[in-house]
């Protein structure tokens, strides 16, 4: 326990899976490691969820303990001898605490921002799941409708691919990288019977993602999420 940095339930993630252009994400792959690939392509994920009960080295934070998060992350892979450590690297982060976004940059080395943010989330025959977002004086948004079954997630699936993920990847200079642990349990997931997005993936992300705003996701992906834990250990390399 000593070692858990942050301990949070992360509930309701919603995965929009865009196929992309290695060339887009060779920029911000950090050295000594590999773009991932599911059936050859390359992906980014515009991701929305809810971020509950969090705690700093066992410590709750209750003002501060439970908001939205939006996050645009792509998949890699480093290889260690026969192990495979299969992670995410995070392009840009968004929470609506000045203060949260401060810490996790100071502390993790990340990308976050701090804009307004807000979310409904409602379960009754069906679950409604909305994270909003405001850049530049424009609401950005991301919804699904789903059913309530859960379902395991499927060997080779999409799925699999983007959930099963258990480091994260920091580019901190072009000759360093950091390593940090992030621990869950298999999540189970929910079927989508629709969604809509709209993001200004220009204003948010850049000019290299903005034909993302006019492009379908190759998939949207849901989880009921769980409780996480972040090691504090971190490796450079």
């Amino acid at each position: 326990m000593a070692d858990v940095f942050l301990k949070a339930n992360w509930e309701n993630l919603i995965m929009a899976n865009y196929e992309v252009a290695p060339s887009i994400l060779n920029p911000y792959l950090p050295k000594g490691v590999e773009l991932d690939f599911y059936n050859s392509k390359a992906y980014v994920s515009l991701v929305g969820f809810m971020f509950k009960k969090t705690s700093l080295f066992g410590v709750p934070i209750p003002f501060f303990g439970s908001f939205e998060e939006i996050n645009l992350r792509f998949y890699v892979k480093r290889t260690e001898g026969k192990k495979i450590k299969k992670g995410v690297v995070f392009i840009n982060e968004t929470v609506p605490y000045k203060i949260v976004a401060l810490l996790a940059n100071k502390l993790y080395k990340e990308h976050y921002i701090s804009i307004p943010t807000k979310s409904s989330i409602n379960i009754s025959e069906h679950k409604h799941i909305n994270y909003e977002w405001r850049i530049s004086d424009k609401w950005n948004s991301i919804s699904v409708k789903s059913d309530l079954d859960k379902y395991k997630i499927e060997p080779s699936s999409i799925e699999e691919f983007i959930f099963e993920r258990y480091f994260g990847f920091t580019k901190l200079s072009p000759l360093i990288t950091q390593e940090y642990r992030i621990q869950h349990p298999k999540w189970m997931t929910n079927n989508i019977l629709n969604s809509t997005i709209d993001c200004d993936f220009a204003s948010m992300y850049g000019t290299a993602f903005s034909s993302l705003s006019t492009q379908a996701p190759s998939s949207i992906i849901m989880a009921e999420g769980s409780q996480v834990r972040v090691n504090w250990k971190r490796d450079r390399f």
